[in-house]
Parts: C-alpha cells; structure tokens; sequence
C-alpha cells in the first residue's frame, strides 16, 4: 500500500479506535437485558425498512421512462392480495414490537428487584444486596454506603456478581444517575427518591455521568464505577474507612454548596440519618421535614399561624443559580419535637423528627400563636386543642 494511500485511512483508523461500544458490550446483566432489547427491537424494523428500501430502488429502476418492456397498465387500483402484504406485515411487526415492549417494561423495571446475577446464574437469596445512597449534587456525585458507615464524592465501586440497590435523589435540581455498562439513565430528583437494581458481572472500571443537563459545572459531573472482587471491594472499603473525616450535616451543608471538577473524596464515618435528612429537604437544624410537613397536612395543617412559622436562612443554595425566593430567603420551622425536655432548645435535637407517629396516633393538631420572636425555638413547646 502506498504512503499515500496510508495517510488516506489515518483519519478513519483513529476515528474508529475512539469509538466506545460500551452500550453494546455492557458488563452488567440489566444493561445487557437493555441491548438485547434495542438489538431485537431494531431487527423487527429492519424486516420493513430494508424491503421498502430496496423497492424503491427496483420500482425507480424497473419502471423509468426508458424502459419500453415494463407492464403499463394506467387504469389499475386495488389488488388484494397486495393489500394484504401492505398491511399484514406492519400489523405483524407491531404487534411483536408491542409484546417485546411490555415484557421488557416489567421485567427490566428499575424499581423491580433483579430476579438473577446473569443468564446462566440465578440469584442467590442468601446473599444480601448492597445498598448505596446517591445524591447529586452541584456539581458533583456522593455516594453512600449505609451499611459500612462511609461515603465517597465522585467514585463508586461494588462487588462483582452482587445485587445492588441504589436509592437516589438530589439536592437542588434534576439530575440523570447512568453508568451505561451498568443500567439505564435515572433521575434524580430533590424531594424524591427514584431507584435502581442492579448487577455488575465483570471487573473493571466504568464511567459514570450524569445525562441530563443542570448547570454550569455539569460537564465536569463524572464518576468512576469500579467493579471489584469480594477482596477488592472489601480492600476499597477499607481504604474509605482509613481516609478519615467525617460526613455529617454541617460537613454536608458545605459539601453541598455548587463546586466544578471536584477530585474523589472519601469519609471514613457519616451521620446514620444524613440521608433522610437529604430526601426530606431538611438538614438545616430547625427546619421542618418534608414528611413532617406532609403529615400535617394530612390532618389538616396549621391553618394561618404557620404562615409565621419561618426561619431565615443561614445559606441560600438556589441563589447561585440566580433564584430569588422573595425578598429574604427564609425555610418552613420545625413545629414538633416529640418528648423534648422543658428547656431544650430545638437545635439540640439532632435531627427535626418525623412527626408522622406522633399526628397517628390520634393525638390533634397543634395550634401555635404568631412567632414573633424565637420563644417556641427556646424549648416551648406548642398549646394543643386538647
């Protein structure tokens, strides 16, 4: 071959050795589930586009002007048997198309339990899942692991041939947790929690993103997903646990706050609590649980005395993104803490309590006056109807 000829196919040649095939060559049992169904899915149109395609190209061929021989009958309109072929086909593709689909739906289902590790082994029920809690972040990912008591910023791992059940939200906006050789994309929402079951079945190391865009630092929202051995993954562990430091609310609040390209980050201890605190919108100390709130709602409210029940706040994470909530951001107060001593100011407690219990248990709404001043945050506790 010439040198010319060489330098020809250099362009294609690296072209081709950046490709990616990462969603047709997955190492995880669901994605595979996924590209089998794109693959299946894209065949069952082919069997109508290709033939469409290649009539074209025969009719143009066969009946163009100059070609004197090809039948011409100007007064033909209908043919059975024809309309038969035109449209049985179509219907037999859809309908295959359409069972495909609602197989897949439910059984690759992202809040359905995974019912094995791969095709050619079932899942093994004396085996836990792992379970990790991920929360996007500006702009960034964290992870944690409830069960090993750490959390990572921007690195993942699990181990090979284990279940695994992700639990995931957001702190601010919508974001999309993917990790393509693993599942499909899922959001993550603040306020909500979304889930995702999985399975790695080979090791290595994968890319994860997020797929939906949220901001300025969005482009730099990447993450490593490592899948290790039984020994690997307990050495990662190990490894978090003796970077030190410690997540909890005050760490996270700072955490929290919008940052671009954030390196790995690793705590060897996390408040047990830190993420319902996250999903509820609630780990400013005082402010009100979003369970709390919606469980006052469900018996009724606090009519327009909680119209006062606000506290400013310490920290506005919107206002970065340019987001005026009125003219002095304030958060909704925490109203009840159950069996708090006399005196004890709300702050000592730890965390604002779920109040769902409590308004259960067929005890009345409480009724507050108008907070004018920080009385009730000092350890009063508020006047029942009762």
């Amino acid at each position: 071959m010439s040198r010319f000829k060489i330098l020809a196919l250099l362009p294609l040649a690296v072209a081709l050795s950046g490709c990616n095939y990462v969603v047709l060559a997955p190492a995880g049992d669901i994605a595979a589930q996924q590209r089998d169904l794109v693959i299946i899915s894209t065949v069952l149109m082919l069997l109508i586009v290709v033939p469409v395609m290649a009539l074209t190209v025969l009719f143009a061929w066969r009946y163009r002007q100059s070609n004197s021989s090809a039948r011409y009958e100007p007064d033909w309109d209908h043919s059975t048997k024809l309309e038969l072929v035109i449209w049985s086909a179509p219907l037999l593709i859809i309908v295959c198309l359409g069972a495909l689909t609602w197989m897949g739906t439910h059984l690759l289902d992202p809040y359905r339990n995974i019912g094995r590790i791969h095709a050619e082994r079932p899942l093994d029920q004396s085996k836990a899942p792992l379970e990790v809690d991920v929360v996007a972040l500006d702009w960034k990912w964290l992870f944690i692991y409830p069960d090993y008591g750490i959390a990572t910023v921007n690195d993942l791992a699990a181990p090979v041939d284990r279940p695994i059940n992700f639990h995931i939200t957001a702190s601010s906006v919508m974001n999309s947790f993917y990790v393509p050789a693993l599942a499909g994309q899922i959001y993550a929402m603040p306020g909500m929690e979304t889930s995702l079951h999985a399975v790695i079945n080979h090791a290595g190391t994968y890319k994860g993103f997020s797929a939906n865009y949220s901001g300025a630092g969005f482009s730099g929202m990447h993450f490593n997903f490592h899948g290790l051995d039984d020994k690997g993954f307990d050495a990662w562990i190990a490894q978090a646990k003796s970077a030190g430091g410690s997540l909890g609310r005050a760490e996270y609040l700072q955490l929290e706050k919008p940052s671009e390209n954030e390196p790995v980050r690793r705590y060897g201890t996390v408040d047990a609590d830190l993420y319902r605190l996250i999903l509820n919108m609630c780990v400013e100390t005082g402010k009100m649980c979003q369970s709390e709130m919606m469980a006052i709602d469900a018996k009724g409210g606090l009519g327009h005395e909680g119209v006062n029940n606000t506290l400013p706040l310490a920290y506005d994470k919107y206002a970065r993104r340019g987001t005026v909530l009125g003219p002095e951001p304030t958060f909704v107060a925490g109203t009840c803490t159950p069996d708090a001593p006399q005196g004890q100011t709300t702050a000592a407690i730890k965390a604002p309590l779920d109040t769902a219990p409590l308004l259960g248990a067929g005890l009345k709404r409480p009724t507050f006056a108008p907070l004018k001043s920080s009385s009730f945050f000092l350890g009063q506790r508020p006047k029942s109807d009762s």
